[in-house]
């Protein structure tokens, strides 16, 4: 089994958290070796989550196969430092994810021009963002992404009653009132049940997200989050992907639009994989997760050159 150690790396003056999981050593651990060195894998959460809710079993797959990777918590969450704390900033985790890469590259054994961007949920909007325009970018792995904030809200029209998302807009923009005045910022829950104030609340999803929370894993964000989401459309650029990239969509979706997510696909001239499934349901313990991982492991074969 991998040895995972922990790595600290700087982004834009503040510490971020990550664990680097090396490449297996010997047999198929050396399928993706060249003479420059092995791919490394860069690994983020989707909307407040952090890296021990669910992301290593992901990466231990991927280093068994033979793939270095580096998973990360953004600022202020998890073990990263930066305040406030968890406030979600598109801005600030892009700006993340990019210095991840950077770490990522330095990471001793791994092929600097040979990265993988690998996100979930809204890191899967993230990794299109960052694989845009890079000549370093091997390949880009979007799972079950949130490609387009607008489109996420139309579709969360469907399954929440208004009032529902008139009781969680109001308190976002309480909260951005608040922080613009040098406030506390207003806080809600991550996920809730059916009818409370939250971020994800429809049914099946607080059971869902419990199942996979870690110890660093803390419950509320602040409530602008929503705000935030509006201007989050990274499949714009995905036309500006220029690397292999495969998009896992679940057909199912009630949290991240598909359709939106096969509109970024085409962009990008994507290989997609379609589950008959929801949003959590291609997480560890649940019944999609292996075929994911397989299909994520074939594509970086296929792609980069495993033996």
């Amino acid at each position: 089994m991998s040895v995972r150690t922990t790595v600290r790396f700087d982004s834009q003056g503040t510490a971020c958290d990550a664990w680097h999981f090396p490449a297996q050593a010997g047999g198929p651990g050396d399928a993706f070796a060249s003479p420059a060195g092995r791919p490394v894998v860069v690994m983020a959460h989707g909307l407040a989550g952090t890296k021990d809710s669910g992301l290593e079993p992901f990466a231990r797959r991927l280093a068994e196969a033979g793939l270095d990777v580096l998973a990360f918590d953004y600022r202020g969450f998890g073990a990263s430092e930066g305040s406030p704390r968890q406030r979600v900033s598109m801005e600030g985790q892009l700006a993340d994810y990019r210095a991840a890469m950077t770490a990522a590259a330095d990471l001793p054994g791994v092929d600097a021009s040979r990265l993988v961007l690998w996100g979930v949920s809204l890191a899967g909007g993230h990794v299109i963002a960052a694989g845009a325009g890079r000549d370093d970018v091997a390949a880009v792995v979007s799972l079950t992404p949130l490609v387009d904030g607008v489109a996420a809200g139309r579709h969360a029209l469907r399954s929440h009653t208004p009032s529902a998302l008139l009781r969680s807009t109001a308190a976002g923009l309480r909260s951005k009132v608040a922080s613009g005045r040098g406030k506390a910022p207003v806080t809600m829950p991550v996920v809730g049940r059916p009818g409370e104030v939250a971020a994800l609340t429809l049914d099946g999803l607080y059971e869902d997200y419990l199942s996979i929370a870690g110890p660093t894993w803390v419950k509320e964000v602040d409530a602008a989050v929503g705000l935030e989401l509006g201007g989050h459309r990274p499949g714009k650029l995905a036309a500006q992907v220029t690397c292999p990239m495969l998009v896992q969509v679940a057909d199912f979706d009630r949290s991240a639009p598909p359709h939106a997510a096969m509109k970024a696909a085409f962009k990008g001239r994507a290989e997609v994989r379609h589950y008959p499934c929801d949003h959590f349901d291609v997480w560890p313990g649940k019944e999609w997760f292996d075929a994911v991982v397989e299909h994520q492991v074939r594509f970086l074969q296929r792609h980069l050159g495993a033996s």
